[in-house]
């Protein structure tokens, strides 16, 4: 049985009101936890984010990684942690409360078997790390990209993309994939923007006016790779709190973060 609006209505409204004082902090804790909270408790799940080395350095859009950071670490940790609480609230999953961060310098990215990674218009590897990146998706990862806009964004993405999967076309998911469906019924695609939509009114950024929900598969028919173009979930989670960004854009970010996770989860 799929959940309710109302209970992620009810899991966002309470998320509101616990962090709003906290709408514009972009560091330390967040309120999510004391110094002594254990960041290497055992479960399940680990929010996992990918690191990785940037192909651009400037990488356009409205912001990228904060105070000098990477382009992989935009919304880090706010959205991360943000998205963590949701899901606890909403799910019985059994994750940690903290974010993970992961590169391709070694094979502990096959302890994560979910992936987030953003601005991937700027990714590039390193042949071994390409080679690491591959294995870990043909052995049953799940990578899930966001936060890349408009066709120039698209073609840099796809550059680095086949550095790992050459040959592995990217196809358009439709209205009855299975991923739309493992907990909420995702019936509806609007495009999510990001905060920008609270000063501009707009939707789109650079000239990525349509919302592409797409999705590379291996020989099985498992999506391994989701690709969300033109749209920016982790800024719809990172602003949940803040009551100036549209609630209908927050709680459509985390109904589809929530069923591409229990699609990577259960695949």
């Amino acid at each position: 049985m799929k959940l309710s609006r109302i209970a992620l209505l009810s899991a966002v409204a309470g998320l509101c009101c616990a962090m709003g004082i906290r709408a514009y902090q972009r560091t330390a804790d967040f309120g999510f936890g004391s110094d002594d909270s254990a960041t290497n408790v055992k479960s399940e799940f680990y929010w996992s984010r990918l690191a990785y080395s940037s192909s651009m350095s400037n990488y356009g859009g409205y912001g990228g990684g904060y105070w000098g950071r990477s382009a992989w670490s935009r919304d880090y940790p706010k959205a991360d942690r943000q998205f963590l609480i949701a899901m606890h609230r909403l799910t019985r999953i059994d994750g940690r409360p903290y974010e993970q961060v992961v590169n391709l310098d070694s094979d502990e990215i096959f302890n994560y078997p979910w992936i987030y990674a953003v601005q991937v218009q700027t990714w590039s590897f390193t042949e071994p790390e390409a080679k690491r990146l591959r294995e870990y998706l043909l052995k049953g990862g799940f990578l899930m990209v966001d936060d890349f806009h408009g066709t120039q964004d698209w073609e840099n993405f796809m550059t680095g993309l086949r550095q790992v999967l050459p040959d592995s076309p990217v196809e358009d998911l439709q209205q009855n994939d299975e991923i739309f469906h493992t907990l909420y019924d995702v019936d509806e695609k609007v495009q999510i923007p990001g905060e920008h939509y609270i000063r501009t009114n707009r939707t789109y950024e650079k000239d990525g006016y349509t919302p592409k929900w797409r999705a590379i598969r291996d020989k099985d028919g498992r999506i391994m790779v989701a690709i969300c173009h033109n749209m920016h979930l982790g800024d719809a989670w990172e602003w949940a709190d803040d009551p100036n960004y549209p609630e209908p854009f927050a709680s459509a970010a985390f109904r589809v973060g929530l069923d591409y996770i229990l699609y990577g989860m259960t695949h």
